[in-house]
């Protein structure tokens, strides 16, 4: 099975930086896109940023110029530079891949449990 576990969360002043990193692990054959999605309270999951196995990145408007996501595809692995944050950026964070495993070879959703971010004004 395949497992994604997410660290760095916590709480920070608003202007400050986290870094939030999330590894994959498990029967797996290759991951392509990798994300970042984060739950408001009361809210639907919505896409923070993405990148793709060859590098192409994409962000949501509101945090663009501030957030930076990479990947290491060796370790599979994906980061997300959370810089000059605001105190609507509190929410929780989940990492998100799209990833073929070894036993289908099928190309399956899973995702992190979450990490909790907080931002203080």
């Amino acid at each position: 099975q395949v497992q994604l576990v997410e660290s760095g969360g916590g709480l920070v002043q608003a202007g400050g930086s986290l870094r939030l990193s999330c590894a994959a692990s498990g029967s797996i054959a290759i991951t392509n896109v990798m994300d970042w999605y984060r739950q408001f309270p009361g809210k639907q999951r919505e896409l923070v940023a993405s990148i793709e196995r060859v590098g192409n990145t994409h962000y949501a408007d509101s945090v663009k110029g501030r957030f930076t996501i990479s990947r290491d595809n060796a370790k599979n692995t994906v980061s997300l530079q959370m810089n000059s944050l605001k105190p609507e950026d509190t929410a929780v964070y989940y990492c998100h891949a799209k990833i073929k495993t070894i036993l289908s070879l099928k190309e399956r959703d899973f995702w992190g449990q979450g990490t909790q971010v907080t931002v203080s004004s």
